[in-house]
């Protein structure tokens, strides 16, 4: 697989225990008189669907669309959890509301990046019969038109052994695979499953083994699906990585990816969610596992309970060259670059643009990049097809096609995205991305660069390049045409 597919055909039903998030920050400065603790100082508090729901929003931020199933109280907490679900028309929420238990709220009180206390306001045991019929009448009347199916279980009630049975069985006669993270011992609930994601302590919980090194999670796996039945298992092993058994395959170690690890809380989520909108696309076990465990490590480098976009997961995918994507992930259509580009900038980013036809890559091209990457955050080049190159250099030309050209400037540590335009000029395309930088050789003046009008007009700067004598794709066509072998010193 070259590319990461674009997630926004894919739909999943998520099933399972929906909670609200708290997060109260404040600042620590002194003790308490009273008692010896710390005293916060509210500063900022925030609320974000929690649980099954933080999965679906994991789906919706990578592009996917998903239809939450699960249950609320009929109290503030619950009417909260809706309303912030509504906010993204992606995430379609059917929740069951029960009026004999609170919505599960978790309050964690944060100061200068770290959990000093949380606070949980449940009610954790099987719910009651009615509802449960209710929620699985639910998931059942939901689940076509979807690609796969998650069950997330939080140990709160909604994915009692009948139940989770019931609907693995609905699931697989639909045709649809079901992702798993379970809470329970119980594992064997989750037979027909395509994969379950239990983490190290989980395992642990219900295997007796604790897998530290690669040969015990080799035999945690194993065991998890020689005693449970269970034929696809994904042992999430923290800043281990993760291992991965599938169909009586050879296990598969996955190297942690995490740079720098901040907070852990809803990881799972992220890697659950990932797997599932990778798997809809047409992607294998293996391969969605190493996406997956991409987005994790992207996802611990936040705070809170946070979701990763498909912009940051191209990026990430293609800083660690290992998800089994390669670099073909910075080619990108009009639409992606164009996104990429404003979340680059939304975030705070300098974006560089430059363009050419790049049909025999050599030094000064190699060099213009440099460049162009030293002056901003992220670079975009435009990349002329091949009808626009004939047009401009005649019918020999190109002498690479264009998904040749585009091959060779993604495999480049300078560059950040390829985009292909068809015009004789990049003018549309740069009225599209607006630019914060725009990069040219030193033999265009200013007034001459296509593009430079709507860049300065926007704010932002024009770049020329000195370009490296006697360097041409013309020069080296017409060499070799000659036989010469050698660039004039």
């Amino acid at each position: 697989m070259d590319k990461l597919p674009v997630f926004d055909a894919v739909r999943v039903l998520c099933v399972g225990d929906l909670m609200l998030d708290r997060f109260i920050d404040g600042a620590v400065d002194r003790i308490s008189p009273e008692s010896p603790v710390p005293i916060i100082r509210s500063q900022k508090a925030r609320s974000v669907p929690g649980g099954a729901a933080n999965v679906a929003r994991n789906i919706v931020a990578l592009g996917g669309r998903s239809t939450l199933v699960g249950v609320v109280g009929r109290d503030i907490a619950g009417d909260e959890l809706i309303e912030l679900a509504a906010e993204d028309e992606r995430m379609n929420l059917r929740a069951i509301r029960d009026a004999g238990r609170p919505t599960t709220e978790k309050t964690r009180f944060i100061s200068q990046g770290q959990h000093l206390l949380r606070v949980d306001r449940e009610q954790v045991g099987d719910l009651g019969q009615e509802i449960i019929d209710q929620v699985l009448e639910t998931v059942v009347r939901e689940m076509e038109g979807h690609q796969v199916v998650v069950l997330s279980d939080y140990a709160k009630g909604v994915l009692t052994d009948q139940f989770t049975r019931r609907v693995i069985a609905a699931a697989t006669h639909a045709g649809i695979p079901v992702v798993a993270d379970p809470k329970t011992v119980e594992l064997d609930r989750f037979q027909g499953a395509m994969v379950i994601t239990p983490n190290v302590s989980e395992a642990a919980a219900a295997t007796g083994i604790r897998a530290t090194h690669d040969d015990s999670a080799e035999h945690t796996v194993k065991e998890i699906s020689r005693r449970f039945g269970i034929t696809g298992v994904l042992l999430t092993r923290a800043e281990q990585g993760m291992s991965l058994l599938f169909e009586g395959k050879e296990i598969v170690h996955i190297p942690a990816s995490a740079r720098d690890v901040f907070d852990v809380v809803g990881a799972g989520d992220t890697v659950v969610a990932t797997i599932a909108l990778a798997l809809g696309s047409g992607l294998d076990l293996e391969t969605s596992a190493r996406i997956a465990n991409t987005a994790g490590g992207i996802v611990v480098a936040k705070h809170g309970t946070a979701t990763v976009s498909r912009s940051e997961l191209l990026d990430e995918i293609s800083r660690e060259g290992r998800s089994g994507l390669s670099s073909a992930v910075k080619i990108l259509d009009i639409d992606d670059v164009r996104s990429r580009c404003e979340e680059w900038q939304a975030a705070g980013l300098k974006v560089g643009f430059t363009n050419g036809c790049f049909d025999i890559l050599h030094a000064g091209h190699v060099q213009l990049l440099q460049y162009a990457r030293s002056r901003c955050d992220r670079l975009i080049v435009g990349l002329n097809d091949d009808q626009s190159v004939a047009r401009l250099k005649g019918s020999s030309r190109p002498i690479n096609a264009l998904a040749d050209r585009g091959a060779v400037l993604a495999a480049l540590s300078a560059v950040d995205a390829v985009t292909a335009f068809a015009e004789d000029t990049p003018y549309d395309l740069i009225a599209t991305l607006l630019p914060d930088v725009l990069v040219k050789g030193a033999d265009y003046e200013i007034d001459q660069i296509v593009g430079a009008d709507i860049v300065i007009a926007n704010g932002g700067k024009v770049e020329r390049f000195a370009l490296l004598e006697g360097r041409s794709t013309t020069g080296i066509v017409a060499r070799a045409a000659k036989g010469d072998s050698a660039v004039p010193a």
